[in-house]
Order: C-alpha cells, then structure tokens, then sequence
C-alpha cells in the first residue's frame, strides 16, 4: 500500500520530503483494520502548501488520495509542512 500512496502523494504535490509509516499492525482487532483499512502516518513537505491553512493541507492530501481514504486507508495521521517550516 506504500508504494501506491506515495505514487499518488508524489503525483499530486511533488513533495520535496515524503515519509509514510504504517501502523496497521498496532490496530489489529480494531473495526476499520478488520475491514482491511491501514492505518498511516504522512510526513510531507511541498511547497504547494505555501500560503495554505492546515485544513487545506489536509484536504489536498485527501484529494490526492482520492478512493483510498474510501477503501484501503481507515486511518490517517498528516504532517504536512511547507519547505521552509520543515527541519529534518
């Protein structure tokens, strides 16, 4: 599933630093994983988030996403900064 959201993350936002864990294995037995939906944390830093709300952000994320955030993804964490806000 990484792969497959980092495709589209990398499509949509051209990130300059992207990381994405999977926490899936923390969540068995909870109803969204018995479902089959993962649950994520995204690290991502692009510029396009210049000038935006946090909620803006997100919901450019969640565009990006589209249908995986239906299907194969329960949960989702997001950092998502700018270039200039971000300190590795």
């Amino acid at each position: 599933m990484i792969p497959l959201i980092k495709e589209k993350l990398t499509t949509a936002l051209t990130p300059t630093h992207l990381d994405i864990i999977d926490e899936s294995h923390k969540h068995a037995g909870h109803p969204g994983a018995q479902a089959g939906g993962g649950h994520f944390i995204v690290t991502i830093v692009s510029p396009q988030f210049t000038e935006k709300s946090l909620i803006d952000r997100h919901r450019m994320v969640y565009d990006a996403l589209g249908e995986l955030m239906k299907t194969a993804i329960h949960a989702l964490s997001i950092n998502a900064q700018t270039p200039e806000e971000f300190s590795t």
